[in-house]
């Protein structure tokens, strides 16, 4: 019996290691697609729409490469909101410096929204997940030290939860693998929605 070849539209090693820990071994498509050209203001919404296109933008690519393959497809984007204000990457180092000025002592809401693609199926899923991060008040020495770091430049809300920026994080609230761009209840959710279940063993994951 085969398998549906799990896909993952994007270029975040650490989507990829959540995936790998879980027992899946994803192949990896980057979209590129352009996240500027959507313009929407509310967060929902935006973390959906994006992952939506990161997705079905693979999806043309895969039909041109490999015709015919069962596949599920699944993008993810990522955002921080914090008061009332949308966040990504920050563009410097001086942008970073000022947000987290703005994120100390303060807690956010971090969006991922995902969204899976079946090619068999033809059928499609999108769900988002919202995690409360409260962070510490951390004084203007280590916040100028992490961002020197060059951490939260590669990081929406420019923090990581597992690497440097655990120091600065006090508490979440919800689950944790949302925080860092892919939550496996979420994707859990999906998969059975689709009609798909989950058989481990210690070889991995196997989604059938």
């Amino acid at each position: 019996m085969s398998y549906p070849v799990f896909v993952l539209a994007s270029a975040s090693p650490t989507r990829k290691k959540i995936l790998e820990n879980a027992g899946i071994n994803p192949m990896i498509r980057v979209s590129h697609f352009d996240e500027d050209a959507i313009q929407v203001s509310d967060p929902t919404s935006l973390v959906l729409t994006l992952a939506q296109c990161k997705a079905k933008a693979v999806l043309s690519e895969l039909e041109k490469e490999v015709a015919g393959q069962h596949s599920l497809i699944m993008g993810c984007d990522s955002i921080m909101y914090l008061n009332g204000m949308i966040y990504g990457k920050p563009e410097s180092k001086e942008v970073a410096i000022a947000t987290w000025q703005k994120m100390r002592g303060n807690y956010c809401e971090l969006y991922t929204g995902h969204c899976l693609i079946d090619t068999k199926s033809q059928r499609s899923v999108m769900r988002y997940g919202i995690t409360k991060v409260y962070f510490s008040n951390a004084s203007d020495a280590e916040i100028e030290s992490y961002a020197e770091s060059g951490e939260p430049l590669c990081c929406a809300g420019c923090f990581t939860l597992e690497k440097l920026g655990g120091w600065l994080i006090d508490k979440i609230e919800g689950c944790h693998t949302n925080v860092l761009g892919l939550s496996l209840p979420i994707l859990r959710q999906m998969l059975a929605e689709l009609g798909y279940g989950l058989h481990f063993s210690s070889n991995g994951t196997i989604i059938r």
